[in-house]
């Protein structure tokens, strides 16, 4: 239950740092990190400092706790369970994550910076946020679906009495089938991985320049003039059309191939979630973006994410 609360604490601070960027708020500390402005604790508490301030708070909080995790998982489940490395993968994300925010903070690439390092900086901030939600779903999943076997232990072999010849044929097509397996759901996590960065950048576009009507903002995409961003905001949804019949496939793939309950069930919730998720993006253009959608939305892609994540893992490497 630990492991799933730092999941859930973790998945709160990713959106509350999207509130940081829609309102502006990334340049409430100025150039200073960790400290605010120089201080610790600030005497000028303006509303945007005291965004920033608290997502400071939360992150480092965040950051104690995935580390308090890898520390209990190595303590407490013994050698080769897999929870140990995906502890560890989730505690150097973590520090990836808090580099990633001192630079945006160091080098001024908050409130209504428009360069190029600012958006490639939101690229790296999602890859490196959703493999950080990968690594810590993964460990809690494995601490709650596959035995802590003792040290040297191995999981129960095959009856003595299944002949060399079926076991080797078996052995050909199970390796067939996960070989494409793994292909496609690799891929679709990659394409998912893509959409997710397009939509940062339609994000930090929305922030930076809001429209007033979807005319006006489609007239400002299309314009020879337009700034890079915005040119990157209708991307977008192109990108995501294509990846949602990905998506879809792939989860009805897994429906029909996988023998394991849990896997039918995950993709069944992935299909209904990405849905969801489809529908607030469309909602989220029509309505020009306001900030509450824009989190909604945020949220609902990483709850998708992880879904996947666990679909993809119990289908090519649950616990047999």
């Amino acid at each position: 239950m630990v492991a799933w609360g730092v999941l859930a604490y973790n998945l709160l601070v990713i959106v509350w740092g999207a509130y940081v960027r829609a309102s502006g708020s990334g340049a409430g500390c100025g150039r200073h990190w960790p400290l605010c402005n120089g201080e610790v604790l600030p005497r000028s508490r303006g509303m945007q400092q005291l965004v920033e301030l608290s997502h400071r708070a939360t992150s480092g909080l965040a950051m104690l706790g995935v580390f308090g995790l890898a520390i209990a998982v190595h303590r407490v489940v013994p050698r080769g369970h897999r929870a140990r490395r995906a502890s560890l993968w989730s505690s150097a994300l973590m520090v990836g994550e808090a580099l990633v925010g001192a630079g945006l903070v160091l080098f001024e690439l908050v409130a209504h910076d428009a360069s190029a390092k600012r958006a490639l900086s939101i690229v790296l901030h999602l890859g490196n946020t959703f493999l950080l939600l990968a690594a810590l779903c993964i460990t809690a999943w494995t601490l709650r679906h596959e035995p802590a076997l003792p040290e040297g232990a191995h999981a129960p072999k095959e009856s003595a009495n299944v002949s060399r010849s079926m076991r080797s044929a078996s052995s050909r097509s199970s390796h067939a089938r996960g070989s494409g397996a793994a292909w496609l759901l690799g891929t679709t996590l990659v394409a998912v991985l893509l959409v997710g960065a397009s939509g940062a950048l339609a994000a930090l576009g929305d922030t930076l320049f809001p429209a007033r009507s979807l005319a006006e903002g489609f007239a400002a995409e299309m314009s020879p003039l337009a700034h890079g961003l915005l040119r990157l905001r209708i991307v977008h949804p192109f990108v995501a059309l294509p990846t949602a019949a990905l998506v879809f496939a792939s989860a009805s793939y897994v429906r029909m191939t996988s023998e394991a309950p849990r896997a039918r069930w995950l993709a069944g919730a992935v299909t209904v979630a990405f849905g969801l998720q489809f529908a607030l993006g469309i909602t989220n253009v029509m309505l020009l973006a306001p900030i509450g959608i824009q989190l909604l939305h945020l949220f609902m892609a990483e709850l998708v994410w992880i879904l996947l994540v666990l679909m993809t893992w119990e289908r090519l490497r649950g616990y047999r």
